[in-house]
């Protein structure tokens, strides 16, 4: 079953190695999607694919790295959008 989830990260997660973290290991679980780094400081998540692989890529999300402090996370059910990759996006 599909599954999409959109994903708002606050904490500190604005580094540039927390960004690379997340694509690879989007490409890894088998997610597609984006990222972006909202003007508020907060990072949106939007992870689209498999039911269980969306699960998987958002307990990545939430574990981040060893350098990244996570403080809240607020989760959106989203529609499919049948996203190609994941990438990062730009404001």
């Amino acid at each position: 079953m599909k599954k999409s989830l959109r994903l708002f990260l606050t904490g500190s997660v604005q580094g540039m190695f927390f960004e690379q973290f997340l694509v690879e290991n989007a490409k890894k679980v088998g997610v597609k999607g984006y990222l972006r780094k909202l003007e508020d400081g907060r990072m949106e998540i939007f992870i689209e694919g498999d039911s269980d692989k969306v699960d998987e890529a958002v307990a990545i999300c939430k574990r981040g790295t060893q350098h990244t402090q996570i403080r809240h996370v607020e989760e959106k059910p989203e529609k499919f959008q049948d996203f190609k990759e994941f990438k990062v996006l730009k404001i």
